[in-house]
C-alpha cells in the first residue's frame, strides 16, 4: 500500500507540474504542446479527485478512531461507530477506483472501427441472422457507452440486412 501512495503522490505532483504549465503563456501559445499537456492534465484528474478524497477519508477515520478511544460520552461513541463505518466503505470504494484507474489504459482504446456484416449465402435467413447480429453489436456497444453510426447499408424485402457497414 506504501509503494501506491508513492505513486500517487508522484501523480499528485505531475499533476500541479501540469496545470502550472498549462497556465504558462509560453506553453498556451504553442497550441500542439498545450493540447498534449492538456491530454495528460485530462486522464490525471480523475485519479486525483479519488486520491485526495482518500487523504480526506484516512484522516476523518484517524479523528474517528481517537474519538472512539477518548471518549467516555455513550451518544458520542455511536456517532463515531457510524461514522467510521461509513467512511471506511467509501475508503474501500476509493481503494478499489484508484486501483482501476492505475491500470495502464489500451493505446487502441481511442482508435475507431468500421465493422462490415454480410449476410453471405443462404438467402432471407442469412440476411436476418445479419440483421440480428448487427443489433447484438449495437447493444454491445451501447452498454460500453461507444458510439455506434450505419455507414452504409443494403437492407432486404424481410428486415434484415445484405450488408451493413
Amino acid at each position: 500500500m506504501d509503494k501506491m501512495f508513492e505513486q500517487l503522490d508522484g501523480l499528485l505532483d505531475r499533476y500541479a507540474e501540469l496545470q502550472e504549465l498549462m497556465s504558462d503563456p509560453d506553453v498556451i501559445s504553442d497550441t500542439s504542446r498545450y493540447m498534449e499537456l492538456s491530454k495528460e492534465e485530462a486522464g490525471l484528474r480523475d485519479i486525483v479527485a479519488k486520491y485526495t478524497r482518500l487523504k480526506e477519508v484516512l484522516g476523518e477515520i484517524e479523528e474517528s478512531e481517537e474519538l472512539l478511544r477518548d471518549s467516555d460520552d455513550a451518544e458520542m461513541t455511536e456517532l463515531a461507530k457510524a461514522d467510521l463505518s461509513e467512511l471506511q466503505t467509501e475508503k474501500e470504494t476509493l481503494e478499489q477506483g484508484i486501483k482501476l484507474l492505475m491500470l495502464p489504459t489500451d493505446p487502441n482504446d481511442e482508435k475507431n472501427i468500421i465493422m462490415e456484416i454480410r449476410g453471405a449465402a443462404g438467402g432471407d435467413e442469412a440476411s436476418l441472422f445479419a440483421g440480428d447480429l448487427l443489433n447484438m453489436y449495437q447493444r454491445y456497444a451501447e452498454s460500453q457507452n461507444w458510439q455506434t453510426e450505419i455507414i452504409d447499408e443494403t437492407a432486404t424485402e424481410v428486415g434484415g440486412f445484405k450488408e451493413v457497414a
